[in-house]
């Protein structure tokens, strides 16, 4: 069990990672700088942030980073002794950003600048710098680039103890800089500068542009690994395309192919290798705080991703089976994991208990998308020691404690441990493996036990309580949390497993999530509007979360609550298109009002895996694709109400092979693609 403190909203206990390596003097969270306005692109371990103005200042968090370390702070671009005029900066891709600027030289008449600057910079800090000159002369132009940096790690960055500027040498055809321990950064030039002065960092030439031409340098920044890591250098060996498919969604409303493409190439940039197993890879749980070895939200992602294959999946199971704690004492076979912040009223919540009891139900639910026969036989005796874990951590009366024996009793974590239960019966099942029915009569207890301890009726209908304390009192505030209740796990033949609600909870259930106290409009509060502690910046606290968000919606659409399904949906889809289609982790749970958007949180992490995620689990909830491939089924359950018009999803991966989907505007769904053999059912 990590230690006892709580870490802040949002943020995880102990220090701050990224791309496998521990940062060293993390910040508190209340010290984190705000990073919401930043351009950020991402293709790990390499990350670059700044401004939309382009140019890196070394202020803040602005640099080139890899592997946690910041390779380039400053390079600051000047232009006949100024800077451009900076017009725009925009993401061109998840590891790519576009800024332009223009400049009025001395012959210019009037207000119409003559050049136009663009900046094309990667993740990794390639950058390409175009002149491109209107005038009707030839222009020669002095062209200076500042550059600088601290090589300092991205914890210390954050936390304002950078440290001073390293003196640079003139190396080849730009600068070198090396830290005391060995490490070093470089950037090099093409064209080659005319000029390098080591002493102020400057690179300079003279351009010359003919009228209607365009003139280009490049830069190229490059840095050693840290000691002790496998870490792939920039852009090289970078998985993609064989792990998440090229879906692509089209339709009505044009939104959703953003979305669609935006969050597949989030995805993507978040992916990084098994430093130890370079064949493995998993999400980072989101840029730039949390990008460290695989979490429960890593495996929460996968799952959701599983539309796109189940590869990624399939290294996400493997990654945290390896850390699987063995021997035979009461935690053999759970997965370890930090402690998280659960709000103004509980304790912390232990994410190792979380991906213990998501291990067997994301296996199973593989196995309906098409997971291998030997990954699954890999796999599969890992699920088991999750299986094993569970029947012994539950107490006597059938509840899982979350973080330890003493509780509290949380009823996200029952729903946790009964989808476990269920999914795990199935597989054991399907594999031939004994326990199956145990599992069953054990999940029928629980819920039994589950609606006579947690529910809480009253005149309104009644609720669900978030916890039961170690004394028997009950923790009833309301909150997103309630959504894993209706998240019950897909069985065979496109059905899903019973829940721990009856038909009469689950209606009520599905009335308070549709309500303005948890519906703020942009999504699904995390606490309701009217609970006691209420913080619409909180994590736990009133945030909207965007993977709660996403269960709700799947949940609500599945049992039958299209209404409340389609608001959340619409509410997150236009939070989604006022963060230019790549959702933070979170934001502010404040109302919607008419002209308003949603307020970011200041230190969200974005891209985030479980967000981009989310935006896939959305939009294929919304064609409600139920495979089989085991029975070679696909069961086609839409939201009849069509809350986007019509929508096509192509690209899919449905028993390995490429699926197409369409629902019309009348809420008819209709495959277009399928596997050889793949029977439409359900």
């Amino acid at each position: 069990m990590a230690p006892s403190s709580a870490p802040a909203p949002g943020r995880p206990a102990g220090p701050a990672t990224l791309a496998g390596l521990t940062l060293p003097g993390a910040p508190r969270p209340s010290e984190l700088p705000s990073v919401h306005r930043a351009l950020i692109c991402v293709a790990l371990p390499a990350l670059a942030i700044c401004a939309d103005h382009g140019q890196l200042t070394g202020q803040g968090l602005e640099g080139v980073y890899l592997s946690g370390r910041r390779l380039l702070a400053r390079c600051v671009l000047r232009v006949a002794g100024r800077e451009p005029i900076a017009l725009q900066g925009r993401r061109a891709a998840a590891d790519q950003a576009v800024f332009v600027g223009v400049l009025r030289t001395a012959g210019d008449n009037g207000p119409d600048p003559g050049v136009t600057v663009e900046r094309f910079r990667r993740a990794d800090g390639t950058e390409r710098i175009t002149l491109r000159s209107s005038a009707d002369r030839l222009l020669r132009l002095p062209v200076e680039i500042a550059l600088g940096t601290d090589l300092a790690e991205l914890g210390a960055v954050a936390a304002g103890r950078a440290g001073p500027e390293i003196f640079p040498s003139v190396h080849g055809t730009g600068m070198r800089w090396t830290a005391d321990d060995g490490r070093y950064a470089a950037v090099t030039a093409d064209p080659p500068p005319m000029d390098a002065l080591a002493a102020a960092g400057l690179l300079r030439w003279e351009i010359e542009v003919a009228p209607g031409a365009a003139a280009t340098i490049e830069l190229r920044v490059r840095g050693d690994r840290t000691p002790g890591t496998s870490v792939p250098a920039p852009g090289a060996g970078r998985p993609g395309g064989a792990v998440l498919a090229e879906a692509r969604a089209e339709g009505d409303d044009p939104r959703a192919g953003e979305l669609l493409r935006t969050a597949v190439e989030d995805l993507r940039a978040l992916l990084q290798r098994d430093p130890a197993h370079p064949a493995d890879v998993h999400l980072a749980a989101g840029v730039p705080w949390r990008c460290g070895p695989a979490t429960a939200e890593a495996l929460w992602a996968a799952r959701m991703a599983l539309p796109l294959g189940t590869r990624l999946a399939v290294t996400t199971l493997r990654t945290l089976a390896r850390t699987q704690i063995g021997g035979s004492g009461p935690l053999s076979g759970r997965i370890p994991g930090t402690l998280r912040d659960a709000g103004p009223y509980l304790p912390p919540r232990c994410t190792g208990i979380e991906a213990t009891l998501a291990f067997p139900a994301v296996l199973a639910e593989a196995r309906r998308w098409g997971l291998p026969e030997q990954d699954l036989e890999e796999l599969l005796p890992a699920a088991e020691r999750c299986l094993g874990w569970l029947r012994g951590a539950a107490d006597p009366h059938g509840f899982v404690p979350d973080p330890g024996p003493a509780g509290p009793w949380r009823a996200e974590t029952q729903a946790h441990a009964h989808r476990a239960a269920v999914l795990g019966a199935d597989l054991l099942d399907a594999c031939g493996r004994p326990g199956g029915d145990a599992w069953r009569d054990w999940a029928s207890a629980l819920r039994a036990r589950f609606r006579a301890e947690f529910w809480l009726d009253d005149r309104s209908g009644g609720r669900p309580a978030a916890a039961r304390m170690p004394a028997g009192r009950p923790w009833t505030q309301l909150g997103g949390w309630a959504a894993h209740l209706l998240d019950t796990g897909l069985l065979g033949g496109g059905r899903y497993a019973p829940g721990l609600l009856d038909r009469a909870e689950t209606e009520q259930l599905a009335r308070l999530l549709g309500t303005p106290a948890l519906d703020s409009g942009w999504g699904l509060r995390s606490l309701g509007a009217k609970e006691p502690g209420h913080n619409p910046f909180g994590h736990r606290a009133g945030a909207v979360r965007v993977h709660e968000t996403a269960v709700a919606v799947a949940g609500l659409a599945a049992a039958g609550y299209e209404r409340e399904a389609a608001s959340l949906l619409r509410g997150a889809l236009d939070a989604a298109e006022a963060f230019g289609h790549r959702l933070p982790e979170m934001y502010a749970g404040d109302q919607r009002t008419a002209g308003g958007v949603p307020v970011p949180h200041p230190a969200a992490c974005r891209p985030a895996a479980v967000a981009a995620a989310a935006g896939v689990h959305l939009l294929t909830t919304l064609v409600g694709i139920r495979p089989d491939a085991p029975g070679r089924t696909v069961a086609l359950h839409p939201v009849r109400s069509a809350p986007l018009g019509a929508v096509r999803l192509s690209g899919l991966r449905v028993a390995a092979e490429p699926f197409a989907v369409r629902v019309s505007r009348l809420g008819l769904g209709m495959v277009e693609e399928a596997a050889d053999g793949l029977q439409l059912g359900g």
